[in-house]
């Protein structure tokens, strides 16, 4: 299975990649205008978008966690990744017949109910299908195609709103074509990388069948790396505050989807390379160069007085998330033998969907209260101390 050398990428991750691309290009084409949607249809408070948000990034936290155990646990990738995938993709249309706060709320519920599924059954996909020496450019590739699917979608969103400018409901119903396509290349196409039997599959010499939860079980420095990231991102509330933060300092509304397609363009050029990077110099250094630059962009976007800046900030924003996104995932993969890493990948997103929720939720009261720049400097302070606490403790 182990075939990036000499640029020959295994079916599977290849496959995954496509399915990544098609599932954010519809993702995408509803996300930068969801908020947008939220405030100027159903007239919703940035407090109350916050809860939105707040809630659908940290719901299906223990999803994450029990999916990965789950998936060591079976063998089966596949069969996880399916019911994830089918059903984000089934539901993001509704967001065309939402009428109130709570129908978002819901459907956005369901949303990242399925992500909680198939995010760590699909982590752990890649992570077998690639030697250590290249594991951070398999996960570059999937990061990257991400990104470009999460690029076009913006720009399919800008196109259908110049068509018909208003019509945010019209997207929502289009985003269900990609959705569509990225369902039939993972049911038909992706098959489940040979794994061994159960009772094959022994975890630290105790056969899977007796696998726990438990800090207790995990190497010091993968317990201290989840630790410092859960931190981050519990300060790390959601990108939709940034489409709020570009209309607040005067960006037209159809432009705003524009932005999110640079800094997605920007996140996809970058990701592989900077993933073959991190195979070279190790992960350490470009995860702390990735959280500083985070730190930097956030502070910009609170200080930022014109358009002009808010352009700028999105391009590197897709910088930061070349330099942390798959970098992460590559690093728990080096962290844990291969028989752990759906729960180790579960564990982690667990951990750091847990504390996703308090991001946004404090982040939209913040924001009504002390102002965005207030909520932009609580978030770059908390992510700089992130990228220090793992440059002193040598995580």
């Amino acid at each position: 299975m182990h075939r990036l050398k000499g640029g020959r990428m295994p079916s599977a991750i290849w496959i995954m990649g496509w399915v990544s691309l098609f599932t954010d290009l519809s993702g995408q084409m509803i996300m930068p205008i969801l908020p947008l949607y939220m405030t100027t249809v159903l007239h919703l408070q940035v407090a109350e978008v916050g809860i939105v948000e707040g809630v659908g990034e940290s719901v299906a936290s223990l999803l994450k966690l029990y999916s990965g155990l789950l998936t060591d646990r079976l063998g089966k990738r596949k069969l996880f990744m399916g019911i994830g995938y089918g059903l984000s993709n089934l539901v993001k249309p509704f967001f065309a017949i939402s009428g109130t706060w709570t129908q978002v709320l819901l459907i956005r519920f369901a949303d990242r109910f399925g992500k909680g599924i198939r995010v760590s059954p699909r982590d752990a996909l890649i992570a077998d299908s690639a030697s250590e020496e290249e594991r951070g450019k398999a996960f570059g590739f999937r990061r990257a195609m991400d990104a470009l699917g999460a690029a076009l979608g913006p720009l399919c969103a800008f196109g259908v709103l110049a068509f018909a400018e208003g019509n945010y409901r019209l997207v929502f119903w289009l985003s269900a074509v990609p959705g569509g396509l990225a369902m039939i290349l993972l049911v038909v196409f992706l098959k489940d990388r040979g794994s061994r039997s159960p009772r094959d599959r022994v975890i630290g010499g105790a056969s899977r069948g007796v696998q726990r939860i438990g800090i207790r079980q995990w190497d010091r420095r993968f317990v201290m790396f989840t630790l410092v990231f859960s931190l981050f991102t519990a300060a790390n509330f959601s990108d939709a505050f940034l489409a709020l933060q570009a209309q607040q300092v005067g960006m037209k509304p159809a432009l705003i989807p524009l932005a999110y397609f640079a800094f997605n363009l920007v996140s996809s050029v970058s990701s592989m390379p900077v993933g073959a990077l991190s195979d070279r110099i190790g992960r350490r250094p470009v995860l702390i160069t990735g959280l500083f630059l985070f730190a930097a962009i956030y502070f910009g976007f609170g200080m930022a007085d014109t358009v002009a800046w808010i352009w700028i900030l999105f391009v590197l924003y897709g910088l930061y998330y070349a330099f942390t996104d798959g970098i992460q995932k590559a690093y728990i993969a080096d962290l844990v033998p291969e028989g752990r890493r759906g729960a180790a990948m579960g564990t982690f997103n667990a951990c750091t969907g847990i504390a996703a929720l308090p991001a946004s939720i404090w982040a939209g009261f913040a924001w009504q209260t002390l102002g965005s720049a207030a909520a932009f400097g609580i978030s770059a302070g908390v992510a700089a101390l992130a990228a220090l606490l793992i440059l002193i403790l040598k995580i």
